[in-house]
C-alpha cells in the first residue's frame, strides 16, 4: 500500500514512499504492455501540472509518446473506462 502524504516533489518524498510507489507501480506498468500496443510501459515524473509527487505510465513505441509539450487528445468518460478494463484485464 502507498501512503498519501502531502509533497510537492517526489524526491522529496521519504526513500521507504518512493520505493513503495515504484513497486506499487510495476504490475500496473506489466499490464499496461500487455494491454496496448507498445515496445514498453514509460514512466515520466513532470510534477508541474499538478502540487502533488505523482507519476504517469505510459505505454509508448518512441520517445515522443511522453512528449507533454504536444496537445493533450481529449477523451470520453467511456473511452477511459474502456482503457481501465483493457488494463485490469491484465493484471495478475
Amino acid at each position: 500500500m502507498v501512503p498519501k502524504t502531502e509533497v510537492d516533489n517526489l524526491f522529496d518524498l521519504p526513500s521507504e514512499y518512493l520505493q513503495e510507489m515504484l513497486l506499487f507501480a510495476k504490475p500496473i506498468a506489466k499490464a499496461i504492455e500487455a494491454a496496448f500496443d507498445c515496445n514498453r510501459c514509460g514512466i515520466s515524473v513532470i510534477g508541474l501540472e499538478v502540487p502533488h509527487a505523482h507519476m504517469h505510465l505510459i505505454p509508448i513505441r518512441s520517445a515522443n509518446d511522453i512528449n507533454f509539450t504536444q496537445a493533450k487528445p481529449k477523451a470520453s468518460d467511456e473511452s477511459l473506462r474502456a482503457v481501465q478494463e483493457k488494463i485490469l484485464n491484465k493484471m495478475n
